[in-house]
């Protein structure tokens, strides 16, 4: 049994396609749904995070003066033209709204990388489909929470710090749980491809994020959180259903796992080489590495200095891009936000 395998069992939704078919999925089948599974599931945590720099343009009170277009329907109250968006919204309509929204994003960020790090421990003991499934739908929720403030009519800064501190920790899940469930599924010999396109769930998310909360926000800015958070919520279902966690999980011999599905070596790939994140697991037993000796590990630190300065660019985009676009003189919210 693979050391991180805590309770992993073959999940419902494999059962019931070979229950169908009438036969065991294949090893390539199963590496495929891993693949697209941990790919959507990434991306949509993507899209539930960019939800925020998009909605900063009609929170801020300096963007107000722009206005936000009607519905082409008449308005109710879940459907209706964000007039109040034209105002700002409390408690980001003072003259430290800028500073509120900067606020939030510390928070978020600084309980997602205190968490990633709580979430890399967790996976290491729990099913990592039982975990990743409730980060999302935990994100989902209070995605969609920060959301409902615009029906509820909460002001509350506390209200907002509080939601996205939440959502910020199950956010954390996502990325430890899906590199290890890939990392299991793959060997060496493969890792450049499947890693590079696979990573595109970065930005499929974000432009898929984008996307939606800019075409909603006419119809009232607690729909551009609200519509992520119930896709990131039904993508942990499907997760749940379909995800197996490991070639053990569903049955499958360890000589296949390190083969990449061909049944060849053992302990190894079919190009003699180790298989990814595979090398010193097994000597460690069912031992997980601790704080201390992850940063011995060869390459670590570089590659975490490396992913501190190209995150610190990227999210400085990520977050304030749009923003800063609607102070150009953009002519609606849609069009800053694409």
């Amino acid at each position: 049994m693979h050391p991180n395998d805590h309770g992993s069992t073959k999940p419902p939704g494999i059962k019931f396609l070979e229950n169908v078919k009438n036969t065991t999925l294949s090893f390539r089948t199963h590496q495929t749904i891993v693949l697209t599974l941990t790919f959507v599931a990434y991306a949509s945590y993507h899209a539930a995070r960019k939800t925020t720099s998009i909605v900063k343009t009609v929170l801020d009170p300096q963007t107000s003066r722009l206005g936000a277009s009607s519905p082409p329907w008449p308005s109710s109250y879940f459907l209706s033209s964000a007039a109040a968006a034209n105002e700002g919204w409390a408690p980001f309509d003072s003259p430290d709204g800028t500073v509120t929204l900067g606020m939030i994003d510390v928070a978020f960020l600084s309980i997602y990388s205190v968490g990633m790090y709580f979430a890399g421990h967790l996976g290491d003991r729990l099913d990592l489909r039982v975990l990743l499934t409730a980060g999302m739908v935990g994100t989902g929720v209070f995605t969609s929470m920060f959301g409902l403030g615009y029906w509820l009519n909460i002001h509350s800064f506390y209200y907002f710090l509080a939601v996205q501190l939440l959502a910020g920790l199950f956010q954390s899940s996502g990325w430890p749980s899906v590199v290890a469930v890939v990392g299991r599924w793959f060997g060496k010999r493969k890792r450049g491809l499947i890693m590079g396109v696979w990573n595109a769930h970065t930005s499929v998310g974000n432009i898929f994020g984008s996307l939606v909360a800019s075409a909603l926000l006419k119809y009232g800015w607690g729909w551009s959180f609200v519509a992520p958070g119930v896709v990131i919520a039904l993508v942990g279902m499907a997760v749940l259903l379909f995800l197996p966690v490991s070639p053990e999980s569903v049955g499958m011999g360890e000589e296949l796992e390190d083969g990449d599905g061909d049944g060849s070596g053992k302990g190894k790939d079919a190009d003699g080489e180790e298989p990814l994140l595979g090398g010193d697991e097994k000597a460690a037993g069912d031992r997980a590495v601790g704080f201390l000796e992850a940063w011995r590990i060869p390459g670590v630190a570089p590659f975490a200095l490396c992913l501190f300065f190209s995150k610190l660019v990227a999210y400085t985009f990520l977050y304030w891009l749009p923003f800063y676009i609607s102070h150009t003189g953009a002519t609606n919210q849609e069009e800053r936000a694409n």
